[in-house]
């Protein structure tokens, strides 16, 4: 099928478009499929077609099409995040970090590959490395709760009470149900507010 014209293409992405916007995903992933037919080698396409594999549960096909769709466009950031996020989905944590800092170099500001090295390093067990990433995470983001929770359950395990206590006291301004969760799971209550 790689002989299709461009036309061809074109409609295809259209539907793919219309399929994915009126929920159709089995007829968007096969429109996909047909288009990265027609362009096996374009990088962007195979990110695009793993992008619908994974939504239908195939993580391994959808791993292999991001390592094509890297390995021919090494500078996609959201490519190698997806990446990383697919490999840490797969518990391949160590390969999922070495994604994510591709991602971060070519974007430093992507605050999703922050967050992915941050719980990877502490799936892997490496608490005071994954600091770093949640803090920048919660300056990217700071009105997303994520990067706080999982911030201040390392501070948790690392028997750090006053800095869970500041998260807490953060997230009660804007996200009062998760900081009364971070409360009960542990056992820490708000900061005091200062003078």
């Amino acid at each position: 099928m790689s002989g299709a014209s461009a036309v061809n293409v074109w409609f295809w992405r259209q539907m793919a478009t219309w399929s994915t916007l009126l929920k159709r995903d089995a007829m968007a992933l096969e429109y996909w499929e047909r288009i990265a037919a027609a362009r096996p080698d374009d990088p962007r396409v195979l990110a695009s077609l793993a992008h619908r594999k994974a939504e239908q549960g195939g993580r391994i096909e959808a791993i292999a099409l991001l390592e094509r769709s890297v390995s021919g466009d090494p500078e996609q950031a959201g490519a190698w995040y997806n990446l990383g996020y697919l490999l840490q989905e797969s518990q391949r944590h160590d390969e999922a970090l070495s994604a994510f800092e591709r991602a971060l170099a070519i974007n430093p500001k992507l605050d999703l590959a922050h967050y992915g090295k941050g719980l990877s390093l502490v799936k892997t067990g490496r608490l005071e490395e994954s600091i770093a990433p949640l803090k920048r995470t919660c300056e990217l983001q700071p009105m997303s709760p994520f990067g706080y929770y999982q911030l201040a359950h390392v501070y948790h395990r690392l028997e750090r009470p006053e800095q869970v206590a500041r998260i807490i006291q953060r997230l009660s301004g804007f996200e009062p149900q998760v900081a009364r969760q971070l409360e009960r799971e542990t056992g820490v209550g708000p900061a005091s507010p200062g003078p």
